[in-house]
């Protein structure tokens, strides 16, 4: 029988070496456009295709999890990813390569959806209340980590050996992350009676619902705020790094943001365990983001701007692991990845409408207003938490054993 931390490290490294495929086309494929007669639209729509495809695949992906178990969908979901990687090699000799790269993000799409959905079922399948913020921390840590580490594999190899050869290398890593899988994930999720599930049943209840909106508004600010405008910030305030221009400043301080994250993914999890509760270390670290956004509305050199990018990332890292354990609390086994699929809808979707809405508004009234506005967010989802955490439990600090027990029978 594996044990939980077997499970847990098998889950990880599955979705670290598949994530590959997720950041190898960022540093390829928009200086490839040109060359392969791809209009800049259509390289944002390929880049952006597989969280759009994941926005619709994630309900019925949690809904067939709860009937059918985790084991299945995780390796399928990683194979799907693996043959999507593949894609790009095809995409790059073919007379369509628009079409094919899309093609293939949409099918990288619907498989992240199965991969991200089962990892969190998974994680929380195999934990109890003394070691899930932990493990919820670090599974996150391999999802996140996995995409930077395809933009350097995509970087790197590219230059050095070529564009084919970094894409193919990439599928490579994508299949070995299913074969992983296969050889040591078990089955989890499915108990001895089923329930009939549908597929397009998403959990509505009430620790699903807070947990994604308060998941919307920090994905909102962080990738719409942050991500999406400072190479824009970096530009028209002529900061820079090392001499580099906009665009290799943003990238390095964009891998400091995730760096940070990545540290405090496993920091807020772990944190959460040992005081066993989860609502002060959110509200904490959703004050952290607020300090970064804060700092980034007055950033005018670059020590400030570094400062900002660690505390959001900190921000941003710290809730994860605590907020998808509390979630877990609160939800019933057999919901689980219902509920895992309302949180990841939700967060794509604030993830998606971040860039669209502060684009525009900062073309219009500036940075610092957009920026000073996004530290708002995360107070706002501390309200939120206290609020729905206090109508489910009756308190605005409950203990992590006692809800545990209460959901879970």
């Amino acid at each position: 029988m594996n044990r939980p931390r077997t499970v847990v490290l098998a889950v990880i490294a599955s979705t670290f070496f598949v994530g590959f495929g997720g950041g190898v086309v960022f540093p390829i494929l928009p200086n490839l456009g040109a060359v392969l007669g791809i209009t800049p639209f259509v390289v944002g729509l390929i880049l952006s295709a597989n969280r759009f495809t994941r926005i619709v695949a994630n309900a019925p992906a949690g809904a067939l999890i709860d009937r059918f178990g985790t084991r299945t969908p995780f390796v399928a979901g990683l194979f799907v990813e693996g043959v999507a990687t593949l894609g790009y090699v095809v995409a790059i000799r073919s007379a369509a390569p628009e079409a094919w790269f899309l093609a293939s993000r949409v099918l990288w799409g619907l498989g992240s959806a199965f991969v991200f959905a089962t990892a969190y079922t998974i994680a929380a399948d195999v934990s109890d209340g003394g070691s899930r913020g932990t493990n919820m921390g670090v599974v996150r840590g391999g999802i996140t980590l996995g995409f930077p580490a395809g933009l350097v594999l995509g970087g790197v190899v590219s230059d050095s050996y070529g564009v084919v050869a970094a894409f193919v290398v990439a599928a490579g890593f994508a299949m070995l992350a299913s074969v992983i899988a296969y050889r040591t994930i078990p089955e989890t999720h499915v108990s001895e009676v089923q329930s009939s599930v549908k597929p397009w049943h998403v959990d509505r209840s009430l620790p699903a619902v807070t947990v994604g909106l308060v998941n919307f508004g920090l994905f909102f600010a962080y990738l719409g705020a942050l991500f999406a405008t400072l190479v824009l910030f970096l530009e028209a305030r002529s900061l820079t790094v090392l001499g580099y221009g906009p665009q290799g400043t943003s990238g390095l301080l964009m891998a400091v943001t995730v760096l940070s994250a990545s540290v405090f993914m496993l920091g807020g999890g772990k944190l959460s365990d040992l005081r066993g509760s989860r609502v002060p270390i959110l509200i904490a670290f959703l004050v952290v983001s607020f300090g970064g956004f804060v700092a980034l509305a007055l950033a005018d050199s670059i020590p400030v701007l570094i400062g900002a990018c660690v505390l959001i990332g900190a921000g941003q890292g710290g809730t994860s692991g605590p907020l998808m354990a509390l979630l877990a609390d609160l939800t019933p086994e057999d919901r689980m990845g219902r509920a895992t699929a309302t949180n990841n809808v939700l967060g794509d979707v604030g993830g998606g409408l971040g860039p669209m809405v502060s684009l525009p508004l900062i073309e219009t009234v500036g940075f610092e207003p957009v920026y000073a506005a996004c530290a708002v967010i995360p107070l706002l989802a501390g309200v939120l938490l206290l609020g729905g955490v206090y109508a489910k439990t009756g308190a605005v600090n409950p203990r992590t054993d006692q809800i545990s027990r209460d959901a879970r029978g």
